[in-house]
């Protein structure tokens, strides 16, 4: 059957939406206008940003850390000399001594039990991971935004349905009115089709009201700052692709479902954590190298002035010895961490599994109830053109008449509802199998 149009007929004949110089637009134009303006997503790409901004060298650890310092002291003195033997004690005050220090410093691990490696590679997975997010938030977004559209497609339908109802009541109001004039009917006829058209056109001002409700949620989706702007959409009928296929949903499902990757990346990152750990296990080896210049200024004794400076390197080898066994738990408690993560990825696909046997289900069982709706509403339709000719003819109360008028009105709904639900599951089918975004196209 291919992508096919069940068709929502609107009782009898379709009623145009109302388009009074207003933006027809369709899901397509809506989700593009959406994945530019949309505050999640935006709020989001720039969490993958930050992500992105920390895959460097030099966050991982591999390039020295260069400084430089500056010291200036200035120092005042007094002091007193005692000779061992009687004599004259020598005594200075004011003695002064200035000191500037000025050097650049080098420090630049040289090995660490591939600690920097392991670091640079998980800053790429977190990298994917804030990627993942991004994807996640998007096949959010489309699944969302296409399922209001379609809601608003599904109010829009059901608004002409109710026009119509009252459309129907009014004529049997103007045929009862006609009749109780010249007698032929009771005041109580008459005032029973007042009661019915009173009602069907409360259910229609509701109906615009949850209509308009719509409409906001859809532009509040998509981002635009007037939240009230008119629209119409280019879809008049609720459509939906009766040809999917479990087997080649199921298969992509088990291979590109974001929330399962993201699973997965957690395990690859507590693998990534236990390296970092047995990083420890190695000894560790360090270069310093600094470039020095100091100079002394004296206001006492043989010096006046005083400058050193000149290169200092050095190494330094080192290796914890004893921790108190706390490597040895860490370690420990981080493979138990990665036997858990594993668990979460079958805890998942279970979870996925399970979730899109019930979505398919339900999506089989709601497209036999679209046709069966189809049906009713053929025959709901048939039995009220009969029930008005006899109505007309005299044959036929108002009562009856109403029940069968309710009966055309209630499949046109249960119709549109059962379509409705229908594209809700092909959508959920196509998020959960990750090929949301051929909305796109």
């Amino acid at each position: 059957m291919g992508k096919i149009r069940y068709f929502s007929v609107i009782l009898f004949f379709s009623f145009p939406m109302i388009l009074d110089a207003q933006k027809v637009m369709d899901l397509e134009e809506c989700l593009r206008i959406g994945l530019v303006n949309n505050y999640d997503l935006r709020i989001i790409r720039n969490e993958e940003q930050i992500s992105d901004n920390n895959v460097t060298l030099g966050n991982a650890g591999f390039l020295p850390t260069i400084g430089l310092s500056g010291v200036y002291n200035f120092r005042e003195s007094n002091s007193d000399q005692f000779p061992e033997e009687n004599g004259e004690t020598l005594k200075s005050r004011g003695s002064t001594t200035q000191t500037l220090d000025a050097g650049i410093n080098l420090s630049q691990p040289l090995f660490e039990g591939f600690k920097v490696q392991t670091n640079y590679k998980r800053l790429h997975e977190l990298k994917t991971i804030g990627e993942l997010n991004t994807r996640l938030e998007v096949e959010n977004f489309i699944a969302d935004l296409a399922a209001e559209y379609f809601n608003y497609v599904q109010q829009n339908i059901r608004l002409n349905n109710l026009k119509y109802a009252v459309q129907l009541s009014e004529e049997r109001l103007r045929i009862v009115e006609a009749r109780y004039q010249i007698g032929s009917l009771s005041r109580l006829d008459f005032q029973q089709a007042k009661v019915d058209f009173n009602a069907d056109s409360s259910l229609l001002i509701q109906q615009y009201e949850v209509l308009n409700t719509s409409r906001i949620r859809l532009n509040e989706l998509m981002g635009v700052e007037n939240v009230e702007q008119p629209f119409v959409t280019a879809d008049t009928l609720i459509y939906f692709n009766a040809d999917l296929s479990k087997d080649k949903l199921h298969e992509s499902m088990m291979a590109e479902n974001t929330l399962l990757k993201l699973v997965e990346k957690d395990k690859v990152l507590s693998e990534l954590d236990l390296k970092t750990l047995q990083s420890q296990n190695y000894p560790y080896l360090k270069l310093n190298a600094e470039y020095g210049f100091t100079h002394y200024d004296y206001n006492s004794g043989t010096i006046d002035k005083q400058r050193n400076w000149g290169p200092t390197v050095g190494l330094t080898l080192g290796f914890t010895i004893f921790d108190g066994f706390n490597r040895k738990r860490e370690q420990k408690n981080t493979r138990i961490a990665i036997e858990n993560r594993q668990l979460a990825i079958e805890k998942q696909q279970l979870l996925l599994q399970s979730n899109f046997a019930n979505m398919w289900m339900a999506y089989q069982n709601n497209i036999e109830l679209v046709k069966l709706e189809y049906e009713s509403l053929e025959n709901a339709r048939i039995n009220y053109e009969i029930a008005i000719d006899r109505y007309k003819l005299g044959d036929l109360s108002g009562l009856e008449l109403r029940e069968a008028q309710n009966s055309l009105l209630e499949a046109g709904q249960r119709l549109v509802s059962a379509q409705y639900r229908t594209k809700l599951y092909e959508i959920s089918l196509m998020q959960i199998s990750g090929q949301i975004e051929e909305y796109l196209q």
